[in-house]
């Protein structure tokens, strides 16, 4: 147990295939998620020169002028780059927070033009924006986008054996699974100031959300006796968390669990979150192992596109010009807690 609350899970047995290997580690998935919503990751195979060069990526494109990164501003399918905001979106109004102290850059799974979804304009499905004048950069960031979804697709079987269910349970929603990478810039902030953050507290959307090892800190996350705590860094660990669909999918079993950045080391903090989700036609509904008579399911079905389109909305000013699902299949729940996100 890291800081004695997030636990270490060591998947180097289970993805060297070891026997009994699968059904322990899933058991620490699903006590990590249901006692906690976050784990350390270790024995991952990450080559970590591949770690430290993406890392040096984020910084090499957040060094570049202004006007560079501004003509690779983010569009309505939240690919690009978004500037650290002028005034507080109202996630962190509500929490009486000013604007998130960081500036960042969105990639998604690199598509060429005659993609089938690119030619239909499908939502989220976008060809990426790559800055013209940094050698390596766009190989650099593909081979470690691909590393991670190999190495994710290995671990949603765990998943599924942590919640009862066959380890296959989920490969449909796997089979080509909708990818993000946030290469984030956080300026150094005046610890004295409580109004400021460099990301205010919010839960995730997704499914499954890797951060590698960063030796600059400023993560902390909000356990469920309302303590916050501090996540250290780990050598060669990734930090792992579940969201806002794993929670839902599994009616509420597993957590997702509200984190902040607050960046007070007095360093510029670079930070490469990728977040692995289920393809966008993927209907998220109650999983057979979470539901019961005593326990009914608390959500209504709905398509993961949609749901991330409406999650979109909550968060970036960008988007909330865009057109957003039917609210009668976001549970009253989730708007509620709308300030998380």
């Amino acid at each position: 147990m890291i800081g004695g609350e997030i636990p270490l899970i060591d998947a180097s047995d289970f993805l060297a295939g070891k026997p009994g290997a699968a059904e322990r580690t899933a058991a620490q998935v699903r006590f990590a998620f249901e006692r906690v919503g976050f784990y350390y990751l270790a024995g991952h195979g990450v080559p970590q020169s591949l770690i430290d060069a993406t890392y040096e990526a984020a910084a090499r494109f957040h060094a570049q002028p202004i006007e560079a990164k501004l003509a690779l501003k983010a569009d309505d399918h939240n690919i690009g780059y978004v500037p650290i905001a002028a005034k507080a979106p109202a996630n962190a109004v509500a929490q009486g927070l000013k604007a998130s102290q960081n500036e960042a850059y969105f990639l998604r799974r690199e598509r060429g033009a005659d993609d089938p979804d690119v030619l239909s304009n499908r939502r989220f499905h976008a060809m990426n924006k790559w800055p013209a004048e940094l050698p390596r950069f766009r190989e650099t960031v593909l081979a470690y986008m691909a590393t991670l979804e190999a190495l994710c697709k290995r671990l949603v079987p765990l998943y599924a054996l942590a919640l009862g269910l066959s380890a296959t349970w989920f490969d449909r929603a796997y089979a080509r699974p909708h990818l993000i990478l946030r290469m984030s810039r956080y300026p150094a902030i005046d610890g004295d100031d409580a109004s400021v953050a460099s990301l205010v507290p919010h839960t995730d959307s997704g499914f499954m959300t890797l951060l590698p090892p960063n030796k600059v800190q400023g993560l902390s996350i909000l356990l469920p006796d309302g303590r916050w705590i501090d996540a250290p860094y780990v050598e060669g660990a990734f930090v792992v968390n579940g969201g806002d669909i794993l929670h839902r999918w599994t009616n509420e079993r597993f957590l997702s669990t509200p984190h902040r950045v607050r960046n007070v080391s007095g360093q510029t903090r670079y930070a490469v979150p990728f977040f692995f989700d289920p393809n966008h036609d993927t209907v998220i509904e109650c999983l057979p192992s979470c539901q019961s008579a005593e326990r009914p399911a608390k959500y209504p079905p709905i398509k993961f596109g949609d749901y991330a389109l409406w999650f979109a909305a909550q968060r970036y000013e960008h988007m909330q010009k865009v057109p957003a699902p039917d609210e009668a299949a976001i549970a009253p729940g989730e708007r509620a807690t709308a300030r998380w996100k």
